[in-house]
Protein backbone atom coordinates (compact mmCIF):
# COMPACT_ATOMS: atom_id res chain seq x y z
CA UNK A 1 0.00 0.00 0.00
CA UNK A 2 3.22 2.44 0.06
CA UNK A 3 1.79 3.32 -3.74
CA UNK A 4 -1.20 5.20 -2.37
CA UNK A 5 -1.02 8.93 -2.55
CA UNK A 6 -2.05 10.10 1.20
CA UNK A 7 -5.39 11.59 2.36
CA UNK A 8 -4.65 14.88 3.76
CA UNK A 9 -7.62 16.49 4.17
CA UNK A 10 -8.90 17.22 7.66
CA UNK A 11 -12.50 16.20 9.51
CA UNK A 12 -14.11 19.20 8.92
CA UNK A 13 -17.49 19.69 10.90
CA UNK A 14 -20.92 21.08 9.70
CA UNK A 15 -20.72 24.46 10.98
CA UNK A 16 -16.95 24.99 9.65
CA UNK A 17 -18.48 23.53 5.98
CA UNK A 18 -21.13 26.00 6.17
CA UNK A 19 -18.86 28.72 6.92
CA UNK A 20 -17.21 27.61 4.10
CA UNK A 21 -19.48 27.48 1.53
CA UNK A 22 -20.78 31.01 2.91
CA UNK A 23 -16.93 32.51 2.05
CA UNK A 24 -17.56 30.30 -1.33
CA UNK A 25 -20.55 32.64 -1.96
CA UNK A 26 -23.36 30.46 -1.06
CA UNK A 27 -25.97 32.01 0.53
CA UNK A 28 -27.29 30.25 3.46
CA UNK A 29 -30.68 31.19 5.14
CA UNK A 30 -30.73 28.74 7.79
CA UNK A 31 -27.19 27.74 9.24
CA UNK A 32 -28.33 25.20 12.17
CA UNK A 33 -31.01 23.58 8.86
CA UNK A 34 -27.80 23.45 6.55
CA UNK A 35 -25.73 21.71 8.89
CA UNK A 36 -28.42 19.16 9.95
CA UNK A 37 -28.53 18.37 6.52
CA UNK A 38 -25.18 17.87 5.78
CA UNK A 39 -24.75 15.85 9.48
CA UNK A 40 -27.65 13.34 7.66
CA UNK A 41 -26.60 13.67 3.90
CA UNK A 42 -23.25 14.48 4.02
CA UNK A 43 -20.95 17.29 2.13
CA UNK A 44 -19.36 15.34 -0.81
CA UNK A 45 -23.33 13.47 -1.45
CA UNK A 46 -24.57 17.41 -1.01
CA UNK A 47 -21.80 18.82 -3.25
CA UNK A 48 -22.96 17.12 -6.36
CA UNK A 49 -26.03 19.11 -6.24
CA UNK A 50 -23.75 22.50 -5.44
CA UNK A 51 -22.10 21.94 -8.78
CA UNK A 52 -24.01 23.52 -11.06
CA UNK A 53 -24.16 26.32 -9.05
CA UNK A 54 -20.56 27.37 -8.98
CA UNK A 55 -18.95 29.67 -11.43
CA UNK A 56 -16.43 29.02 -13.92
CA UNK A 57 -14.35 27.52 -13.51
CA UNK A 58 -14.96 25.34 -11.55
CA UNK A 59 -12.07 23.92 -9.79
CA UNK A 60 -11.99 27.38 -8.24
CA UNK A 61 -15.11 26.47 -5.95
CA UNK A 62 -16.87 29.89 -6.21
CA UNK A 63 -20.63 29.95 -6.26
CA UNK A 64 -22.69 32.05 -9.11
CA UNK A 65 -24.48 35.07 -7.93
CA UNK A 66 -27.98 33.94 -6.50
CA UNK A 67 -26.61 30.58 -5.33
CA UNK A 68 -28.66 29.30 -1.94
CA UNK A 69 -28.16 26.22 0.22
CA UNK A 70 -32.18 26.07 -0.74
CA UNK A 71 -31.11 25.65 -4.54
CA UNK A 72 -28.70 22.72 -3.54
CA UNK A 73 -31.61 21.28 -1.53
CA UNK A 74 -34.43 21.52 -3.96
CA UNK A 75 -32.04 19.68 -6.94
CA UNK A 76 -31.04 16.94 -4.55
CA UNK A 77 -34.62 16.61 -3.83
CA UNK A 78 -36.05 16.73 -7.88
CA UNK A 79 -32.59 13.72 -7.70
CA UNK A 80 -33.99 11.91 -5.25
CA UNK A 81 -37.87 11.95 -6.13
CA UNK A 82 -36.65 11.32 -10.19
CA UNK A 83 -34.64 8.64 -8.81
CA UNK A 84 -37.18 6.66 -7.12
CA UNK A 85 -39.62 7.16 -10.30
CA UNK A 86 -36.98 5.54 -12.34
CA UNK A 87 -36.06 2.61 -10.19
CA UNK A 88 -40.25 2.38 -9.94
CA UNK A 89 -40.25 2.42 -13.76
CA UNK A 90 -37.34 0.02 -13.66
CA UNK A 91 -38.90 -2.57 -11.08
CA UNK A 92 -41.93 -3.21 -13.70
CA UNK A 93 -39.66 -3.73 -16.19
CA UNK A 94 -37.58 -6.48 -14.40
CA UNK A 95 -40.48 -7.75 -13.32
CA UNK A 96 -41.96 -8.80 -16.89
CA UNK A 97 -38.25 -10.16 -18.29
CA UNK A 98 -38.55 -12.34 -14.77
CA UNK A 99 -41.50 -13.41 -16.14
CA UNK A 100 -41.30 -13.94 -18.97
CA UNK A 101 -37.28 -15.71 -18.57
CA UNK A 102 -39.06 -18.31 -16.47
CA UNK A 103 -42.63 -18.86 -18.22
CA UNK A 104 -41.21 -18.92 -21.67
CA UNK A 105 -39.33 -21.97 -21.01
CA UNK A 106 -41.30 -23.54 -18.85
CA UNK A 107 -44.17 -23.38 -21.80
CA UNK A 108 -41.72 -24.19 -24.57
CA UNK A 109 -40.78 -27.59 -22.00
CA UNK A 110 -44.10 -28.06 -20.60
CA UNK A 111 -42.16 -28.62 -17.45
CA UNK A 112 -42.51 -25.60 -14.35
CA UNK A 113 -39.54 -27.10 -13.12
CA UNK A 114 -37.12 -26.87 -16.42
CA UNK A 115 -34.75 -24.75 -14.30
CA UNK A 116 -33.22 -27.68 -12.26
CA UNK A 117 -33.43 -30.38 -15.06
CA UNK A 118 -29.72 -30.59 -17.21
CA UNK A 119 -31.30 -31.78 -19.75
CA UNK A 120 -32.47 -28.40 -21.14
CA UNK A 121 -29.04 -26.91 -21.32
CA UNK A 122 -26.10 -27.51 -23.67
CA UNK A 123 -23.29 -27.59 -20.79
CA UNK A 124 -24.24 -30.19 -18.10
CA UNK A 125 -20.96 -29.92 -16.40
CA UNK A 126 -21.59 -26.08 -16.04
CA UNK A 127 -25.23 -26.57 -14.97
CA UNK A 128 -23.94 -28.62 -12.47
CA UNK A 129 -21.20 -26.54 -10.92
CA UNK A 130 -23.85 -23.40 -10.89
CA UNK A 131 -26.84 -26.04 -9.16
CA UNK A 132 -23.62 -26.64 -6.68
CA UNK A 133 -23.11 -22.91 -6.02
CA UNK A 134 -26.33 -22.26 -5.71
CA UNK A 135 -27.11 -24.86 -2.99
CA UNK A 136 -23.69 -23.66 -1.50
CA UNK A 137 -24.55 -20.13 -1.20
CA UNK A 138 -28.48 -21.77 -0.14
CA UNK A 139 -26.64 -23.37 2.60
CA UNK A 140 -24.77 -20.60 4.01
CA UNK A 141 -27.51 -18.09 4.15
CA UNK A 142 -29.64 -20.70 5.76
CA UNK A 143 -26.81 -21.02 8.63
CA UNK A 144 -26.44 -17.41 8.38
CA UNK A 145 -30.03 -16.99 8.93
CA UNK A 146 -30.34 -19.80 11.88
CA UNK A 147 -27.56 -18.39 13.56
CA UNK A 148 -29.57 -15.05 13.75
CA UNK A 149 -33.00 -16.56 14.65
CA UNK A 150 -31.09 -18.19 17.76
CA UNK A 151 -29.24 -15.39 18.71
CA UNK A 152 -31.90 -13.16 18.66
CA UNK A 153 -34.75 -15.12 20.11
CA UNK A 154 -33.46 -17.54 22.07
CA UNK A 155 -33.86 -17.49 26.51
Amino acid sequence: MAHLIPFIKQLTSSAELVTLLRSRGLFIEDQRKAEDYLDNIGYYRLSAYMYPLLKTPKTAHIFKEGATFKKVMMLYRFDKKLRLLMFNEIEKIEIVVRRAVMQIPAEMTNDPFWLTTPAYFLDSAKFNETMRAISGEYAKSKEVFIHHFKNTYSN
